[in-house]
């Protein structure tokens, strides 16, 4: 059986075909539906799950995020070096996709927060072993997803033969559009199901379930692609391009060291120094190639800035307000605007932009494209900032190290005057709140209340934290409780409730409420919530309508009438304001970034392949990938150790740096000499394979047929 399969790799067979297409790639398609759906929808939900559920900060989360991106951009070198060399493209599928799929189940048993004891709020106590399962999990699916992405198209394409290029170009088509379908589909699906609340001892976010179904259908996607095992095309490996690449561009560097000091003459090209092993036509090859690739240096930054759409500006959106109408979007749901503009900016481009453009008379060069593309995500960021800076409007004043906040609650029937120690005083109503909080330098304070006979106390705050002071139905003592000193996260509101009343009540799943007590913040998500309060023997409800990320104190008199419906006594208090920035105003920012993408990414490939020989695509391939690497590689050195407060000024930061990349590549491609290569390589062996005598003819009879045409030219008319 060993020997059959590797007669089978040596000498492929020729592919069951249905309507003029290999059946095999139906499988192929398949599988790559499956494994992007996989993919982006664990990459949807990442961030957030290291920010809120392994409790990393904002800037940990996205240095994490953006490594572990990186990783999966680095990892198609090994693919295509391992499928190319030894196993072949669709045993290097099936044994990474393993790998892949064990990597998913990882990730998805690595936010099971049952698997360790937990706090109140649910969040593990032993972090430990979830951030080992979690960063075990991220490197086997780098390892699979990036080892499998340069195989998986190609060994589509091996599927058909020579006289069937239209189906070939149909396929391809196909073969982009499940990728978006995929990337489309899953960020709509599993931001969902992270919503929903799961768990056995304590209820959490799901991100058990946003990661198992992309884990299912990553083994789904590995059984279909093995279902089809019989049918396909099986290329035996045929070396890598790469390696010998490599190590031509080694041995010159090594000879150039070895003759520097002697008196060999120079050569024209430092590449010439490999002539001693390596065929001409392979170095002159490697000379175009290296030509394009320098042209790469200064592009990592445009993907330093695109790819943090997953990053920063989820989490942006999480301070954003999500309501469409009766739709609620989740802020992981926003990178879904990416891939539906790309589906329709992309034959737009095509059919309409570049051809108008072409009409009125400019050359818009491939070089020139691209450089659109880095102006226009730098503006993307610029929109951003702007977007920003509105956010940050809407966010608490908070007090500094230096400073307390207070609040005072009146639970009273009658209108009472507080004074503080600070000369300053407030008249409060029945049922009443002061509007915003008030600051103080020094923590020692005393109050006093109007009443007959005056109540006072003095009270120490505590520095940098906000406090609430309540006094009770019977003004006879006042008492703090802390109060957030930041908005709840993921959009979720924080509620209390102030019981007014002399016995103790249950409001709802908050704990029971002792008289003239306040109970914890207990969390719930946007939209309307109805409350049951009850004493054991009398009930009412009353509901309210929550946005995201607010904060509210509900006050329950102890006049309270208990009917059906008591809304109109119970006072609602907020102590935050919810978000109130709606995300879209993101819109403009995707879409410039997307626009970016389109004119980027795609002329650059197009460029690419366009400049480098035939036998050297993959080299190019595997430098355009580099470039997306360091460029996440830089968003993690920039957030771990910029630290900058103020997210805007970090965004103007990002976007000022590709506007200084864009002019120095600008000015590179202002130099760059377009070439053909299959016309130079044909030049080139066609010299090589003629005799010295041939040559020198050759040339001079060139020489004579320029002179020819110079003296013919003098004799035109002008």
């Amino acid at each position: 059986m060993a020997d059959k399969e590797k007669n089978d790799d040596k000498k492929p067979k020729k592919s069951t075909e249905c309507c003029g297409y290999p059946v095999s790639i139906f499988f192929i398609v398949v599988n790559e539906f499956c494994e992007r759906f996989s993919y982006y929808g664990m990459r949807a939900v990442l961030v957030l799950y290291f920010r809120y559920f392994l409790r990393w900060d904002d800037d940990l989360a996205t240095s994490i995020y953006h490594a572990f991106v990186a990783l999966c951009y680095l990892t198609p070198i090994l693919g295509a070096i391992v499928a190319d060399s030894w196993l072949g493209k669709f045993k290097t599928i099936v044994y990474l996709s393993i790998v892949y799929a064990i990597g998913q189940i990882t990730m998805a048993v690595s936010a099971i927060h049952d698997i360790t004891d937990t706090d109140r709020d649910g969040t593990p106590d032993n972090t430990a072993v979830h951030v080992a399962l979690a960063m075990v999990g991220l490197i086997l699916i780098a390892l699979g997803t990036g080892g499998i992405k340069p195989c998986v198209s190609a060994f589509g394409g091996d599927q058909f033969e020579d006289h069937q290029a239209r189906q070939r170009s149909t396929f391809f088509s196909v073969f982009y559009l499940c990728i978006n379908a995929g990337s489309l589909l899953s960020t709509l699906i599993t931001p969902i199901l992270r919503g929903q609340e799961c768990g056995i001892h304590s209820k959490q976010k799901c991100y058990p379930l946003a990661f198992g179904v992309p884990a299912a259908l990553m083994v789904v996607s590995l059984v279909v692609f093995i279902a089809g095992s019989g049918m396909y095309v099986k290329a035996a490996p045929k070396g890598n391009i790469m390696l010998q690449v490599s190590k031509c561009i080694g041995f010159a560097i090594k000879n150039r060291y070895k003759y520097r000091s002697s008196k060999v003459p120079k050569k024209e090209h430092w590449l010439d120094w490999a002539e001693e092993r390596y065929d001409k036509l392979l170095i002159a090859q490697i000379k175009m190639v290296l030509k394009v690739l320098c042209l790469y240096i200064p592009l990592p930054m445009f993907w330093t800035l695109f790819d943090q759409k997953g990053s920063r500006w989820t989490l942006q959106a999480t301070t954003m307000d999500g309501t469409f109408g009766t739709l609620i979007l989740q802020p992981d749901q926003m990178q879904t605007v990416n891939p539906i503009l790309i589906l329709t900016l992309v034959p737009v481009m095509d059919r309409i932009v570049y051809p108008l453009i072409k009409k009125c008379g400019l050359n818009f060069t491939p070089l020139k494209r691209m450089t659109v593309g880095m102006f226009l995500a730098a503006m993307a960021f610029v929109s951003a900032a702007l977007v920003q800076l509105e956010i940050d409007k809407t966010l608490p004043v908070l007090p500094s190290s230096t400073q307390t906040q207070l609040k005072v609650i009146n639970m009273g029937n009658a209108q009472l005057q507080v004074n503080f120690s600070s000369h300053t005083s407030l008249m409060l109503g029945s049922l009443q709140a002061s509007e915003d909080y008030m600051t103080f330098d020094n923590p020692d304070i005393k109050i006093s209340l109007n009443t007959n006979p005056v109540i006072s106390e003095n009270f120490t705050l505590s520095l940098g934290k906000r406090q609430t002071l309540i006094i009770p139905t019977i003004p006879d003592a006042m008492y703090l409780t802390n109060d957030l000193t930041a908005k709840p996260e993921q959009g979720n509101n924080a509620v209390r409730f102030v019981n007014g009343m002399n016995r103790a009540l249950n409001v709802s799943d908050v704990a029971l409420i002792e008289p003239s007590a306040i109970s914890n913040n207990t969390l719930y998500s946007q939209g309307s919530q109805t409350f049951n309060i009850t004493d054991g023997a009398q009930s009412c409800q009353f509901s309210t309508h929550f946005g995201f990320g607010g904060a509210y104190t509900f006050l329950i008199p102890s006049t309270m009438t208990w009917t059906e419906n008591c809304n109109d006594s119970v006072v609602r208090v907020e102590d935050i304001q919810p978000n109130t920035v709606h995300m879209a105003l993101q819109i403009p920012q995707y879409f410039l970034i997307t626009a970016g993408e389109v004119v980027f990414s795609v002329t650059g490939l197009e460029f690419s392949y366009s400049q480098a020989p035939s036998n050297m695509k993959a080299v190019l391939q595997a430098g355009w990938l580099l470039t997306v690497a360091v460029g996440n590689i830089i968003v993690l050195i920039v957030a771990e150790l910029a630290k900058i407060p103020d997210k805007w000024a970090e965004y103007v930061l990002f976007a000022s740096l590709l506007v200084a990349v864009c002019v120095i590549f600008s000015i590179m491609a202002y130099f760059y000499t377009y070439i053909d290569p299959a016309e130079i390589e044909a030049q080139f062996k066609e010299n090589n394979e003629l005799e010295p005598d041939e040559k020198e003819e050759k040339e001079h009879k060139a020489i004579k047929m320029e002179t020819h045409k110079t003296l013919q030219s003098q004799d035109e008319p002008m």
